[in-house]
């Protein structure tokens, strides 16, 4: 086990040595979209094999939907590898320049992170997204799926390392464990400082909670999506309407799913209009003692549990509050520092909330569900960061950067 993630580690480690410009990137990039398109069939017939092993192992449904590869998603793979070739590349770009008054010229320049282990559940597409990100921003890639989705992931990545082949880079730019054993994480997290820069999970909080006790290296990644829509007492209660179902049940095992509602007191007339069509379409209510009153339907009792739950299924807990103050008091308190929004007329209010919501996101008159480096026009996203510290919100190409400076004299000493 050690031997082969050392191998691994090495590997890595030797292909980040090579400098690749910017036009040999974005061909490894299209021949990549090509073999994609021309090996459709065979992603689609092992994606068939994961599915019907999560089936026999009775993984849940949600799971199970995330897991699934068909034609469409396969196309919007191709289509976020593509807009990522569209993109300047973000190595070696001048942030800022000056002179000091002894003469000296300092620089501060991108460069790579190094090497970004990837441990990740369910989504084949991250295998696609991630080495995309990855390899367009100098980084080296170890990718560690879930079994779930062994044969998928397998087979993305060799069809990216036969991308690389084919341009004559060093395939381990972009490295599968091709191994179930669980263990394989556990060194990964523990043992692997000397060759991993920054480990990025992607999962269930189960997962990530795992990798932030564990890692031995810098962790880029959420414990959970607990998302919050507030309906402030000006919001227009159409629109409100339209985001709410949108935020909830688009989908809503995704992280960006909106999991709590709360809504002004002064629009308790229109509590039972949103909770009768969330109802209607599957959800279920988790309602406070004021909520109770007003809705007419079924609902089950909240609680500090709930509040602090994320469902990520057709469930919502809802809350009555007083004012904008207690909304954000809420989710500053429940809330995982990840996506919530305000739906309102009022722009002060909502640059009120916007400001002092403590969220990596903060969002206007939208659905939550806009938390995704796709939609950020990213061309994708190796994961979304509540970290305080940068990178926060969904990593893309130029969150994958670090820099340095660059410090050029002519003779100066120090006195």
């Amino acid at each position: 086990m050690s031997k082969l993630l050392y191998k691994i580690g090495k590997n890595s480690r030797v292909a980040f040595r090579s400098k690749i410009n910017s036009k040999i990137k974005n061909k490894v990039l299209e021949d990549y979209c090509r073999l994609i398109i021309k090996n459709k069939n065979k992603i689609i017939s092992q994606n068939k094999k994961d599915i019907k092993s999560a089936k026999l192992k009775k993984l849940k449904e949600n799971l199970i939907k995330r897991l699934s590869l068909n034609s469409e998603k396969i196309n919007y793979i191709i289509k976020s590898i593509k807009t990522v070739i569209k993109f300047k590349n973000p190595v070696d770009i001048e942030l800022n320049k000056w002179k000091r008054p002894n003469g000296l010229k300092i620089k501060r320049v991108t460069i790579p992170i190094g090497i970004i282990g990837i441990i990740y559940e369910s989504r084949p597409n991250v295998t696609a997204d991630v080495s995309t990100l990855c390899f367009k921003s100098g980084n080296c890639v170890i990718l560690r799926g879930g079994s779930e989705a062994y044969f998928s992931n397998k087979i993305l990545a060799n069809l990216f390392r036969q991308s690389l082949k084919k341009n004559k880079i060093n395939k381990n730019f972009v490295q599968f464990v091709d191994n179930k054993n669980r263990k394989l994480v556990d060194f990964m997290l523990s043992k692997m400082n000397n060759y991993i820069d920054v480990i990025i999970p992607r999962g269930g909080k189960s997962l990530v909670k795992k990798v932030q006790d564990l890692s031995s290296v810098p962790v880029i990644g959420h414990l959970e999506g607990i998302c919050h829509t507030y309906i402030d007492k000006n919001a227009n209660l159409k629109m409100a309407k339209k985001i709410i179902i949108n935020a909830k049940l688009r989908n809503t095992s995704i992280c960006g799913a909106t999991e709590t509602l709360l809504i002004h007191k002064k629009n308790s007339k229109f509590v039972n209009n949103i909770l009768q069509e969330l109802k209607k379409n599957g959800c279920s209510i988790y309602a406070d003692s004021k909520i109770k009153k007003l809705y007419k339907g079924k609902s089950k009792p909240t609680g500090e549990k709930i509040w602090s739950k994320e469902f990520l299924s057709a469930k919502i807990s809802v809350k009555l509050v007083n004012d904008i103050k207690e909304a954000i008091y809420h989710i500053n308190k429940y809330g995982t520092m990840h996506t919530d929004a305000i739906i309102t007329k009022n722009k002060k209010s909502a640059k009120l909330f916007i400001k002092n919501v403590k969220s990596s996101i903060a969002i206007h008159n939208s659905s939550t569900q806009f938390a995704d480096g796709g939609e950020f026009g990213f061309g994708g996203e190796v994961g979304i960061s509540t970290n305080k510290l940068p990178p926060r919100g969904p990593v893309g190409l130029n969150q994958l950067v670090s820099y340095k400076y660059e410090v050029y004299g002519s003779g100066q000493i120090r006195k």
